[in-house]
């Protein structure tokens, strides 16, 4: 079937050296991704349980929570993704001698997304927060750029 396909259009085989070859890297989208994380997790630790006889206040609670915590485990691991990708694509041996540390960097920050998914933990989302401004940071500088970090929130 792809012979077939081929005899029909003929196109002309290209390669790239990582997966998205237009060379456009911006670790903004895993700071989003982190920001909803501790948004998320503010709002879940904040949430206070209904009385267990009001039924349509379980209801909307147990709404509500699994609403957060599946955003929260969906953006954690989308800045985890983020993450590994300026890892895997952008960050090159010369980044590695200017930061002797960026693979242990690397490693933390992404277990921290695991430890935001699999936990309701204060502490682990502004960690998180902290380690992909630490990334924001390092990047920015492979590039020769001095970019703000902010947050939106």
């Amino acid at each position: 079937m792809k012979n077939l396909i081929k005899n029909f259009f003929a196109v002309e085989e290209v390669s790239a050296h990582c997966d998205g070859p237009c060379g456009v890297y911006d670790p903004a989208d895993a700071r989003i991704k982190a920001e909803a994380v501790l948004s998320m997790t503010k709002k879940i630790l904040a949430m206070a349980a209904p009385d267990p006889s009001d039924a349509a206040a379980v209801v909307a609670y147990n709404n509500t929570m699994s609403r957060y915590i599946a955003i929260k485990e969906d953006q954690a691991h989308g800045t985890k993704t983020d993450i590994l990708v300026l890892w895997t694509d952008f960050f090159k041996p010369q980044h590695l001698e200017a930061t002797p540390d960026l693979h242990d960097k690397i490693w933390k920050a992404t277990k921290l997304c695991s430890a935001c998914k699999t936990t309701v933990s204060l502490e682990s989302a502004e960690a998180l927060m902290a380690a992909v401004e630490d990334i924001h940071n390092i990047f920015w500088a492979a590039k020769g750029r001095d970019v703000a970090y902010y947050t939106a929130s």
